[in-house]
């Protein structure tokens, strides 16, 4: 009988090395790297990145920049990820809108589909990406070759919130003995993997976004639901059943009618008040390019809400650990986003805080994208990046023998 805790290893030769990993995980934080930067910071040997760098460069991972000319000795060259070294399908699955976008290596987004729908059902969303696929590689001009994996984010268990999102129940119910992993290989030629969307869109602002400091943080993504991830040691801690960071659950004190994070800070909440004054307005809320500024005085009625229910969250996550940073990301522009997390800091500074240390509240990078960009960039975390959170994993045996 194993111990429930057994640190893996992997037989795959094909599995990058633990220090190529380190190099490329650190040029993506940093940007670029030169050997000597390199040396510094992992503490290897000159040689030994050297010879790690060669390596990388041959595998087409990584490109030279300008070499910068010291006083003494050589020049030295910095090194940068190539954009080309990978490209990726990333599928959203949203309770109001679908995503399709390919993806390359440094998360630039090359063509997309998207579509907002009343409710996904396992027709439609197969409908989508058949409909779909053929033109986004055309206007990436990409071949199917070229393409390393099809992966897909969506929430877990759609079927159990259908009230909630004004879905018929039935045809909700169609999710649960779904494999939406089989239909999709039967239907492409690529891996495909399904994942959580929180997870996803935090993975996103993990890997593509600008360098985070934290090490430990919140990533709250505000949809027609709330969801989002954790952060922990610098990598996406998805939990035993991949749904760490699932927020919306969470109690939140005081609220008239619910005490649900998911009744307050989601964007169904709006719609549901924008509805009563206009239904056609309300349906278009989850359509990029949408103008806010038609949902007033709803918009601000909501952002108080959702602030302040976002700002128990906080308290409630800090007194389980002391995360360093929260960020705050969502289906809307950019400033709204801000505005948001300007209202989630204003009922941080009236509660009662004691005990926990309050980090920055930020706004996070992507928006509406956070999700098909994480879903695109899950190979990216398992096979280009280290997790410290991985090392030491339940291995599978200990779990069905217990």
């Amino acid at each position: 009988h194993m111990s429930s805790q057994t640190l893996k290893g992997s037989n795959l030769t094909t599995v990058r090395g633990i220090n190529e990993r380190l190099i490329l995980h650190l040029i993506r934080e940093q940007g670029e790297l030169t050997k000597a930067d390199t040396t510094r910071l992992t503490g290897l040997s000159p040689n030994a990145i050297s010879v790690i760098f060669r390596a990388l460069e041959e595998d087409n991972l990584l490109l030279r920049g300008q070499p910068i000319r010291g006083r003494i000795g050589q020049p030295s060259v910095p090194m940068r990820l190539n954009p080309n070294a990978r490209y990726y399908l990333g599928f959203k699955i949203g309770r109001r809108t679908f995503e399709l976008a390919l993806v390359n290596f440094t998360g630039t987004i090359l063509a997309e589909a998207k579509d907002t729908h009343k409710y996904p059902t396992p027709e439609n969303t197969l409908e989508f990406v058949t409909k779909s696929l053929p033109s986004l590689l055309l206007t990436a001009g990409k071949s199917p070759e070229q393409i390393s994996a099809f992966n897909v984010a969506m929430p877990f268990e759609l079927w159990s919130w259908s009230a909630d999102f004004d879905a018929p129940e039935h045809e909700m119910a169609a999710w649960r003995d779904f494999d939406l992993k089989s239909q999709l290989s039967q239907r492409t030629q690529w891996p495909v993997t399904v994942h959580n969307d929180g997870n996803a869109a935090c993975r996103a602002e993990l890997i593509f976004g600008p360098p985070v400091e934290a090490r430990d943080f919140i990533y709250f993504f505000v949809g027609a639901f709330i969801g989002g991830g954790i952060v922990l040691n610098g990598a996406v801690f998805p939990g035993r059943s991949g749904n760490a960071g699932g927020f919306g659950p969470m109690r939140v004190p005081d609220n008239n009618g619910a005490d649900r994070l998911v009744d307050h800070a989601s964007l169904v909440v709006l719609e549901h008040l924008v509805a009563q004054r206009d239904q056609g307005l309300a349906a278009s809320l989850y359509a990029e390019g949408f103008d806010w500024s038609l949902v007033e005085p709803e918009l601000t009625v909501w952002l108080t809400r959702a602030g302040r229910s976002l700002a128990y969250a906080v308290i409630s996550a800090l007194a389980v650990i002391d995360f360093e940073a929260v960020m705050v990301d969502g289906g809307f522009p950019a400033d709204i986003c801000k505005r948001l997390v300007r209202e989630v800091q204003t009922h941080l500074a009236t509660l009662d805080k004691q005990g926990v240390v309050c980090p920055e509240i930020k706004a996070g990078h992507f928006n509406y994208r956070a999700g098909v960009l994480g879903a695109a960039a899950y190979q990216i975390s398992t096979e280009f990046m280290i997790d410290q959170n991985t090392l030491l994993q339940r291995s599978p045996d200990a779990l069905i023998k217990k």
